[in-house]
């Protein structure tokens, strides 16, 4: 029983995390979403076509940049936990009028859980 108390409490914790960053997009604030990411994160995608490749600074200064997306709704569908590493699969539909599949890759700093990189897809 311990295991699964243990797992409950951590995906509970990266659930945490996740939602600091659906909540900074919410409120088109990139600071907002800033400490779920570790300082050395990165982000990979297409957006609009184009890669959108680099440092995590570089989603933050994009949702500064954005309006808020305050109708963003948003599902993580999958979290898979191994020890102090955890992939997490996040659905997002009308991050201003865009539906993306985010997949996340995290690592336990201590007691929290930050996301290292983050790739993504937009569907057109």
């Amino acid at each position: 029983m311990t295991n699964s108390r243990a797992s409950l409490n951590e995906y509970d914790a990266i659930s945490k995390t996740i939602q600091c960053y659906v909540d900074g997009g919410r409120a088109g604030q990139g600071n907002a979403m800033r400490p779920a990411f570790h300082q050395d994160a990165t982000i990979c995608g297409y957006s609009n076509g184009e890669m959108f490749l680099g440092p995590i600074q570089k989603l933050f200064d994009y949702v500064d940049h954005e309006p808020p997306a305050a109708g963003v709704q948003a599902r993580l569908v999958s979290v898979d936990i191994i020890d102090t590493i955890a992939v997490a699969r996040l659905e997002i539909d009308d991050w201003n009028g865009h539906r993306y599949t985010d997949v996340f890759t995290l690592l336990k700093a201590g007691e929290e859980w930050k996301i290292q990189s983050k790739v993504f897809h937009q569907y057109s």
